[in-house]
């Protein structure tokens, strides 16, 4: 969603944080009469970061990420006038001449041509510097911030008033909140504050939206640097913290610590790690080293291994698990094994066993999403401490055998209950906002300001709007210089009226509950091999606190 700590336009349907490519497209007129000519193209960050918001027309899901580095501040996406493919449109016919800028009729409103993206632009020190972190309890944790969320006018919006829009997708907050918004001049409808909900959207209509942002806090154990060459960076990743930013993770993600604390900038992943698997992660520091790395990757060049530790006695022999694996919700993030699913393959070897749980070295031969802890849970031995895979929300069984004695509507609805419940939807990716999507019948969200709060809304955006009069400042700028903000609570970095985050009191998870048993252990291919020590729960005399 757009509200939050999670992208406003950019909550669709996607795969545990992977970042996906964007289309632009945009239709003009040519020299003589009808003739219209579509251009697309494919924008990719220097870190296999794709930009979020896509141009009208596109029907496709959005993807459920970060808004693009390189932006104006507080943060976003850098956007200049756009040619597309290095050309301005009217250059793509040659000998048609001067192409006639396209005008509105009489009192109509006229938008201004799309614009995109710098390519090739990584996070750089403008995003770096948007926040900081502090440490408590073991944790990590970022100061809340302000955001700005960008996108263009998807195809389904044009012909509806933003009011509409807002009612019908965005409804993680209520109409109140946006109106408030308006109030506040924090919506901005092609870079000038809307004044109406009811504004009409047009095609290559850009919105921006100003939000006060909060993160989930992860561990304070440090990412520890394995190696680096003029190649790669190889690091050990501890568990709870996402490889790049995601949901409602900026600040707190490897990419950005690494930029903030080690200045390792303009990465290239070449691998996933699920956020709360810990273990050997590496980076490519060029575009060129990315995609030789990638093409080993696509014929099975390159060997992973690791180690985890699940319930029960695992048996002594080699197991072999093939059972295809079919994903049940990008949006929370479950798969299980279904025949119609994509045909996996993994090979487990138990190493050690000390009377409850097994030490187990996993070797997967394909890459699907979850599937050492799937397979695992199929076989009977999910890992010890899963909060997904090894959850009551299964059946009695677990998951054994396949045997789900529930519909995968019933599934997610149990699952997203009991993180609800343990106020741990981030293990899920999902914030109480996300629940008024249907995934559950729980009732609304938390993070929804009642009907009681519509005068105190209206009066804290009130104060606000005389408060940016007396102090010229903009949001952006205090955001960005929070020692040279106006002395009051208003205009605080860490404290917005008009945000339902900075009212909710939320209870810090304990260091221990951030980690699970599952552990990237070494990673070979030609020419490199890098290893992780083996973490402390998988050494033969560990016990269960």
């Amino acid at each position: 969603m757009w509200l939050g700590g999670r992208g406003w336009f950019g909550v669709l349907e996607h795969w545990r944080c992977d970042l996906r490519r964007p289309s632009f497209a945009r239709t003009w007129s040519g020299f003589k009469g009808s003739m219209a000519e579509t251009l697309s193209t494919q924008v990719g960050t220097a870190g296999g970061l794709r930009a979020p918001h896509q141009q009208n027309g596109d029907a496709g899901g959005d993807a459920r990420v970060e808004p693009t580095p390189g932006s104006p501040k507080p943060a976003g996406q850098e956007v200049e006038p756009a040619p597309v493919g290095g050309e301005h449109p009217s250059a793509a016919a040659p000998g048609l001449g001067k192409r006639k800028k396209r005008r509105g009729a009489t009192g109509e409103r006229v938008v201004p041509p799309p614009k995109k993206r710098r390519t090739g632009v990584s996070f750089g020190d403008e995003h770096f510097a948007e926040t900081s972190y502090y440490f408590e309890g073991g944790l990590r944790k970022v100061r809340p911030y302000y955001f700005d969320f960008r996108t263009y006018c998807k195809g389904r919006w044009v012909g509806h008033s933003l009011l509409h829009v807002f009612s019908t997708e965005f409804r993680a907050q209520p109409l109140a909140y946006y109106e408030a918004a308006v109030r506040a001049g924090r919506l901005h409808l092609n870079e000038k504050p809307v004044q109406d909900l009811n504004i009409v959207l047009k095609d290559n209509d850009f919105l921006r939206n100003t939000v006060h942002r909060h993160e989930p806090p992860v561990t304070a154990e440090p990412i520890r640097l394995l190696a680096e060459n003029e190649d790669v960076v190889v690091v050990d990743k501890p568990s709870s913290i996402p490889v790049h930013p995601c949901g409602r993770f900026r600040h707190n993600t490897v990419i950005f610590i690494l930029g903030k604390e080690h200045q390792l900038k303009e990465l290239h992943p070449l691998h996933r790690l699920d956020r709360l698997t810990s273990g050997v992660l590496m980076f490519a520091k060029t575009a060129a080293v990315s995609e030789r790395i990638h093409e080993q990757v696509r014929d099975r060049q390159l060997e992973k291994e690791y180690v985890c530790r699940v319930e029960g006695e695992f048996p002594t022999e080699e197991v072999t698990c093939k059972e295809p694996i079919l994903v049940v919700s990008y949006k929370v993030g479950v798969c299980r094994v279904d025949t119609r699913g994509k045909p996996c393959e993994t090979v487990f070897q138990r190493l050690s066993y000390n009377g409850q749980s097994s030490v187990v070295r996993c070797r997967p031969l394909t890459g699907r999403t979850h599937q050492i802890r799937v397979h695992l849970q199929f076989l009977g031995h999910p890992i010890l401490n899963d909060p997904i895979y090894n959850s009551v929300a299964w059946g009695p069984s677990r998951g054994r055998g396949g045997r789900i004695p529930k519909t995968d509507e019933e599934l997610l609805r149990d699952l997203v209950a009991e993180h609800q419940a343990k106020q741990s939807l981030d293990v899920l990716d999902l914030c109480e906002g996300d629940l008024s999507s249907g995934l559950t019948d729980s009732t609304a969200p938390s993070s929804e300001l009642g009907k009681d709060s519509l005068e105190e809304l209206a009066a804290a955006a009130q104060k606000m709007e005389e408060v940016a009069e007396a102090a010229p400042q903009k949001l952006d700028t205090i955001a960005l210089a929070p020692e040279k903000a106006v002395e009051t609570d208003v205009m605080n970095q860490e404290a917005d009226p008009l945000c339902a985050e900075c009212r909710l009191v939320r209870q810090d998870p304990l260091p221990k509950d951030l980690v699970m048993f599952l552990h990237a252990l070494r990673y070979k291919g030609p020419g490199f091999e890098y290893f992780s020590p083996m973490p402390a729960w998988a050494q033969d005399d560990w016990q269960k606190d």
